[in-house]
């Protein structure tokens, strides 16, 4: 079978797309046939080394699967061959075939395409943990969300208000403001590019000020990091949740006496170790999502599909910050 590889330390060039063994399903695993792998900011980094795991080379990137299943492990009941599913795995999903954990696995609802099915879990997931348990998003607060027309932040954005939260959208570009709003963003604020100065970081920090009003953000949902992170936390209400999802701008240093003056919790968000923490919790969360997934009121944002073959430029187009919504790499037909 195929596999698009990494087998050095390096960027989305150094992939290439290699015959491999097909893998086996065993104990309690599930054998899919992968059809669509959504890309991640994770595969940016996992290639590169910088991510928090680095699995043994060579392997395959790709987090978020949708296939079907083509075999069935010892132990492993309520599945059958033919079943469409969802899953995150990780890594591994830009194969033609992967063996994963049945627990790890979620039906694909009929009349859902594979492509928007593989952009579900991983950002609404991680979402919907960050707004409810981090950062415990009332009806009627104010959300912020920086980097809100990928696909985490349209997450965030819908979300926020199917939880009846007024959402200010931030993004780099008009083009992704117009995303926002499509998504329900009740405003917009368009920021530059980083670094910022001192006269340039105070200038955002009273841009979001306005943005969100005089008693600040209620919850902030910060998926990008660097230079961004501090204006943000300036325009946080008193006892607000500033919660910290990613860092493609940079790990940002925060000056902590912020925190002291607006009373303020700066929440990590780690949904993976949550999730294999709380399994109980995450179930209930991901029947949510797909509660509000058939109601009509979130749907991921397919906005390019790939072949399998130029896997590698979807994470290219990621890692340049340009994608708006999903990019989706479709591995078969």
């Amino acid at each position: 079978m195929k596999a698009l590889l990494s087998q050095d330390p390096g960027g989305p060039e150094t992939l290439s797309l290699q015959d491999i063994t097909e893998p086996a399903a065993g104990r309690g695993q599930l054998l899919v046939a992968v059809k669509a792998c959504a890309i991640n900011y994770p595969d940016v980094l996992i290639i590169e080394d910088k991510y928090q795991f680095k699995p043994p080379r060579p392997f395959a990137p790709g987090g978020e699967i949708a296939g079907v299943v083509e075999a069935v492990g010892e132990g492993v009941t309520g599945w059958a061959p033919g079943d469409r599913i969802i899953a995150v795995i990780g890594n591994g999903g830009l194969c033609e075939k992967v063996a994963v954990d049945a627990a790890r696995a979620y039906r694909l609802p009929e009349g859902r395409s594979f492509a928007e099915g593989s952009a579900l879990l991983l950002t609404y997931a991680t979402t919907i943990h960050a707004l409810l348990d981090r950062g415990h998003l009332q009806a009627g607060q104010t959300l912020l969300v920086l980097g809100a027309a990928g696909g985490v932040g349209l997450a965030a954005i819908e979300l926020g208000k199917a939880f009846g939260a007024r959402v200010v959208a931030a993004v780099s570009s008009e083009e992704k403001a117009a995303a926002a709003r499509a998504a329900g963003a009740d405003e917009t604020i368009v920021y530059p590019r980083a670094p910022f100065d001192k006269d340039q970081s105070k200038a955002l920090a009273d841009a979001f000020k306005a943005a969100v009003g005089p008693a600040g953000a209620d919850v902030i949902y910060d998926p990008v990091g660097g230079d961004y992170a501090e204006p943000a936390l300036r325009a946080i209400a008193w006892e607000g949740r500033y919660l910290v999802v990613g860092f493609p701008a940079g790990i940002p240093r925060l000056p902590l006496n912020l925190t002291l003056l607006k009373s303020c919790d700066v929440c990590g968000v780690f949904w993976g170790a949550f999730a294999a923490r709380d399994p109980a919790a995450n179930q209930a969360h991901v029947e949510h999502l797909f509660r509000l997934w058939e109601e009509g009121r979130i749907a991921p944002k397919v906005t390019q599909v790939f072949p399998f073959a130029d896997g590698g430029q979807a994470i290219a187009k990621m890692a340049a910050r340009q994608a708006i919504g999903k990019l989706v790499v479709q591995v078969a037909n």
